[in-house]
């Protein structure tokens, strides 16, 4: 028996067999909400380690991005983008230059605070934020930036043919393009260069979700705080703002909408606790809080909510 939310005991029968395969998996971070969002993040992972290079001297596939390589992140300043470009940090095998693109200045300039330039090069790379509308002509500056080389990785974060079509052009030699956005379309396609593909050793591959390693990876850099599975979120609430969330999700703005089933809470957005503060001193704190870490949610935002709803 474990304790719940509320106090009371509620009782798991968990069959042997899934304990034997591993289904349980252990989270030893402070946060429920960052655990939540391991799913996602098993997502980004899966993609990062879904990439492939090939060797000439044999037909093995080396897995994972290039190490040392250009990593390039079409569309990749939403929600999910954030954490793939943050990710690369804090791998053992980093790339040497991340180069990040997004139409919106607004997106770029929340990943920018979110994830400097000189965060990154701590670490040895350098990370490049790019508005495609504002260049004169795309494909050359995008490639400029890699002296003419191409790139060793990209990501396609958007599902626009366009955006794939690009992409391939960019690619560099033994070049991997991962089509990691799901289209809703079934007769999505783009063109591709098959000439590069076969002389270049170009390839395009498409990954959706992780395996249960990528998310025990999550979970071990989440709770040791190499990750931020917060930069996703922009929203939270609870149980009671569930329903009408998931009917206009479309319509809200914003990235991931996290919400707590303990109990009732309009979804707010984490920009308005500030306002919203003005006459519940609920919202006051949290915007305190969340100032107090980049603007993002937090363990310690949680625990103030948990507190307040006598949550055990």
């Amino acid at each position: 028996s474990y304790p719940t939310f509320g106090g009371a005991c509620t009782y798991c029968i968990v069959p042997p067999e899934a304990m034997e395969l591993g289904c349980l998996l252990h989270y030893d971070g402070e946060s429920y909400f960052e655990a939540s969002l391991g799913e996602p993040m098993s997502c980004i992972l899966g993609g990062y380690h879904g990439n492939y290079h090939t060797s000439r001297r044999s037909h093995e596939h080396i897995m994972g991005i290039k190490e040392g390589g250009r990593v390039l992140i079409l569309g990749g300043c939403g929600p999910m983008g954030l954490e793939a470009i943050e990710y690369p940090l804090a791998l053992e095998k980093k790339p040497s230059m991340i180069v990040v693109t997004d139409l919106s200045d607004e997106r770029i300039a929340r990943a920018r605070q979110l994830i400097p330039e000189s965060l990154a090069a701590a670490q040895g790379i350098h990370l490049v934020y790019i508005n495609p509308g504002e260049c004169s002509d795309e494909f050359t500056e995008l490639m400029e930036l890699t002296g003419g080389q191409g790139y060793d990785d990209i990501f396609v974060y958007t599902a626009i043919r366009s955006l794939a079509e690009m992409g391939d052009r960019l690619l560099g030699r033994d070049g991997c393009m991962n089509f990691f956005s799901g289209p809703t379309d079934k007769s999505f396609s783009a063109s591709i260069n098959l000439y590069n593909c076969h002389y270049a050793s170009t390839h395009v591959i498409g990954t959706t979700g992780g395996t249960t390693e990528d998310l025990k990876e999550a979970f071990r850099l989440a709770a040791q705080g190499k990750i931020r599975p917060a930069v996703m979120v922009t929203h939270v609430g609870g149980l009671d703002s569930i329903a009408e969330t998931t009917r206009n999700l479309p319509h809200i703005p914003g990235g991931k909408k996290l919400t707590y089933t303990q109990f009732n809470m309009p979804l707010t957005a984490i920009a308005d606790f500030r306002e919203k503060g003005r006459t519940d001193p609920l919202y006051a704190r949290l915007a305190d809080c969340c100032g107090a870490h980049d603007g993002l949610w937090n363990s310690e935002a949680e625990k103030i909510l948990l507190r307040h709803f006598h949550v055990i």
